[in-house]
């Protein structure tokens, strides 16, 4: 090889590692900061993250969380996120609160934050993603409980998450503002799992025997809900006591089958972290810090997403499962 060909060649290998280089640094991470591991809603969030980073391409997901739904836990993980230099982050808080100081830093440190599903307070966020209207979840929770029960008639329950956990709070305040819709329903208690199944599966227990009238336990929380339908199924109460709310297709098969329960809802998840990725990657693009009512951003095959007043978004209505449709569903998510 002559020199002359072999500066040609040391000069387009040069260049070749320069333009990685650049292409690597331009990369965008963006964090997927869960209430906590082993959840298969937020598994389900994940794939869909995941696919958002492919269809925008130069992309990585960093999917974590805590092991335990705790705001320290979750305070811990952001600190660490702002010390890789992440570019966005996308939380679904268990504290609205708590969070906001580490949240606040990250902030300060250039990195776009939103919150989705459980949200942080506007001041720890540039935007919120519900995943539906919380209105609508609320009334859709009701209505399946009415639906559960001959004529609509009969006292019910609710089994949350934690105490402080926004989303699931929200949605019970708008389960008592739409309770005069539903004449027929009594609510008679509300009990906390914190999103633990083993706790969610004693306080239902609990429930049965100090309130032996409840007709139907509402659950707005995947984790709940499975071991609601396990506590009624354990103690013989198939056809006296319906479990409901939101909860997994392919969690919620076999109470659907064993008549546990005889319908639920959710929105789709995988859609869910798709349009939080998208979310964040749209506002990496634009450098944007803030948001104000009326700005649409693109969120891909889910189309624009309008944001509304306080920076809160939704992305869609939630949809029932029942038996005429579980088997589909319950082998996508």
């Amino acid at each position: 090889m002559t020199s002359f060909k072999r500066m040609a060649v040391l000069a387009a290998l040069a260049a070749s590692l320069m333009a990685g280089t650049a292409a690597q640094a331009a990369d965008t991470r963006i964090a997927l900061v869960v209430k906590s591991l082993g959840n298969g809603f937020f598994d389900a969030a994940n794939k869909g993250a995941e696919e958002a980073a492919k269809e925008i391409g130069g992309t990585e997901i960093i999917y974590t969380g805590p092991t335990s739904t705790t705001a320290e836990g979750q305070i811990e993980v952001i600190n660490s996120l702002i010390s890789q230099k992440v570019d966005a982050i996308a939380v679904s808080a268990n504290d609205p609160d708590a969070l906001v100081p580490a949240l606040k830093k990250a902030m300060q440190r250039g990195i776009k934050v939103i919150s989705f599903d459980s949200g942080v307070a506007p001041a720890g966020r540039i935007l919120q993603l519900n995943p539906s209207s919380n209105p609508l979840i609320g009334e859709t929770c009701l209505k399946l409980a009415a639906d559960a029960l001959p004529e609509g008639k009969g006292e019910i329950a609710i089994l949350s998450a934690t105490a402080t956990s926004t989303n699931q709070n929200i949605w019970i305040a708008e389960m008592k503002k739409a309770m005069p819709k539903f004449p027929g329903l009594k609510l008679v208690a509300t009990v906390y799992g914190d999103d633990l199944s083993d706790k969610s599966y004693r306080e239902t227990q609990a429930l049965l025997k100090s309130h032996p009238e409840v007709k139907v336990i509402v659950a707005p929380t995947s984790v709940g809900i499975v071991a609601a339908a396990q506590a009624v199924k354990d103690a013989g109460k198939i056809g006296e006591v319906h479990v409901t709310g939101l909860g997994l297709p392919s969690e919620m098969a076999g109470a659907i089958k064993s008549g546990a329960s005889k319908s639920f809802a959710i929105w789709n998840p995988i859609d869910l972290g798709y349009s939080a990725a998208m979310l964040a990657s749209d506002l990496v693009k634009k450098d944007q810090s803030q948001v104000k009512a009326g700005d649409k951003l693109a969120a891909g095959r889910m189309g624009e997403i309008t944001i509304g007043e306080g920076g809160e978004a939704a992305m869609s209505v939630p949809f029932t499962y029942d038996a005429s449709n579980i088997d589909q569903f319950s082998k996508i998510f």
